[in-house]
Formats: C-alpha cells, sequence, structure tokens
C-alpha cells in the first residue's frame, strides 16, 4: 500500500506557521520590514521622486509597495505551504468575526475618533521629538507638518500625488500591514499574555524607522485598537480603526488638494 505524502510545512514554514513566535524571532519580523523601507526609499523612492520632481510621500509610497506586496506574497505563500493552494487560511487569526456587526461598528467609530483627535492633539510632541532628537535623520522633508511635504509643487504634481497615494497608503497599505502585523504575528505572542497587545504597539510604531520621532505618539493613539482586536479576538477592530482612519484622512487631504485649499 503506497504510503501517504507528509504535505505538512516544515523547517523555516513550519517556525513561522507555529502557535507561538519566541521574542527575538516576532521583534525580527516586526523590524525588518521596517529598516528594508527605509533602504527601499534611500535606494529607490527617493532618486526617483526626485528625478521627476515629486513629493517625497510618492517616494515613500513606492518603497512601502516594495516592501509591503511580497509581505503579502509571503503570507499567500505560507497559506499554499499549510493548505496546498494559496490561501490566508490557518496563517491569520482573528479571522473569525466573532464581534457581531452592530457592536463592531459601534465599537470602531471611537476608536476612529481616538486616533485622528490623537494624532493631531500629539503633532507637538512629534515635533518636539523630531527637534531635539532626530534632527540628523537624513530624511525628514515634509516632517512635523502634514502637508509640508507639498509645499513648492505645482498643483497638477500635488494633486497627482494624492489621487496615486489614496488607494496605496490610505487603503491597501495599511490592509496589508494590519494583516501582517495583528492577523499573523500579534496571536503568536499571546503567550505573553496582556503584554501582548503592548508588545505589538510598540514593535509596530518602532517599525515605522522613517518617522522615528511619531514613536511615542503613536504608541498612545494606535494602543486601544490593538489592545481590542487582541481581546476579542476579531482584526476587524484594528482594520477599522487603521484603515478607517488613513482613508478618510487620505480622501480629505485630496479633496482639499483638488479645491486648491492646501
Amino acid at each position: 500500500m503506497r504510503a501517504v505524502e507528509d504535505t505538512r510545512p516544515n523547517g523555516i514554514a513550519a517556525r513561522l506557521l507555529g502557535d507561538r513566535h519566541c521574542l527575538p524571532l516576532s521583534i525580527a519580523l516586526h523590524l525588518v520590514p521596517g529598516a528594508l523601507v527605509v533602504a527601499v526609499y534611500l535606494l529607490i523612492g527617493e532618486p526617483f521622486v526626485e528625478a521627476i520632481g515629486y513629493p517625497v510621500l510618492m517616494g515613500w509610497a513606492i518603497a512601502l509597495c516594495v516592501v509591503l506586496i511580497p509581505v503579502l506574497v509571503g503570507l499567500l505563500w505560507l497559506g499554499r505551504m499549510r493548505n496546498g493552494h494559496f490561501s490566508l487560511r490557518g496563517v491569520l487569526h482573528y479571522t473569525d468575526k466573532p464581534v457581531p456587526r452592530g457592536k463592531l461598528v459601534a465599537m470602531v467609530i471611537p476608536l476612529i475618533v481616538w486616533m485622528m483627535v490623537l494624532s493631531f492633539a500629539l503633532m507637538p510632541v512629534n515635533r518636539f521629538f523630531l527637534d531635539h532628537f532626530f534632527a540628523w535623520v537624513p530624511y525628514t522633508d515634509g516632517a512635523g507638518s502634514a502637508t509640508a511635504f507639498l509645499d513648492g509643487y505645482s498643483y497638477s504634481i500635488r494633486l497627482t500625488t494624492m489621487l496615486i497615494c489614496l488607494p496605496l497608503t490610505g487603503i491597501s497599505l495599511p490592509l496589508i500591514e494590519e494583516l501582517y502585523f495583528r492577523g499573523f504575528l500579534l496571536p503568536r505572542i499571546t503567550h505573553l499574555g496582556g503584554w501582548a497587545p503592548v508588545v505589538s504597539a510598540v514593535l509596530f510604531s518602532l517599525y515605522h524607522f522613517w518617522t522615528p520621532w511619531v514613536f511615542v505618539s503613536r504608541v498612545i493613539f494606535m494602543f486601544p485598537g490593538f489592545w481590542f482586536a487582541w481581546r476579542n479576538k476579531d482584526i476587524r477592530l484594528s482594520i477599522g480603526m487603521h484603515v478607517g482612519v488613513t482613508s478618510i484622512m487620505a480622501t480629505l487631504g485630496t479633496i482639499a488638494v483638488a479645491l486648491n485649499l492646501i
């Protein structure tokens, strides 16, 4: 009788798909993508946008795409190793939708308000850290202001930049971040107990190497969404908060540029 072939993942795939990541592995999986984003920006994104005369926002969007799209492909590859076909089943957790839709909306709306209000209220804190600790960083163009990165460019370039970045930095890329950081990584450090969402918030904020001056603020305004996603085992809570805010802000920014208000 022919033996049944064992198709279970092994090696690095098995380690990544395990229910538990040791802290050093989780730290690496959180921070390496951020380091790669900065490297791609400096090597590709920044030279490219300078050559075509576009704002740095476009360069960061390019860098994020170059790094995060392969991250999503990697998650799908892990799904293929686990399921025999490209899928996120068994790769992502917190996807069983345990929170009823009405309760979900009632929880996400305050989270969106919290994140938006705090992100603006804490801008002086970001400015303080930028001026006192990170002025040496070579990619601070447009930092410290919500619109400074658009200054000095023509109307058509500003509008084109916002229209291109809206579906990327406003929707798709934050969604990939949530799938990876909250759907894949956070459930695999639940052995840390109540510290799991804290570690997730800290490491996610550190992952943003391109805006280290926002670290403290980012931990504060993003932590509630991560905590509720962990507490309720429903990734839609953090997705709703994160993608909700970035899409709203990108849409409002695009409208403001289109109407020549900024």
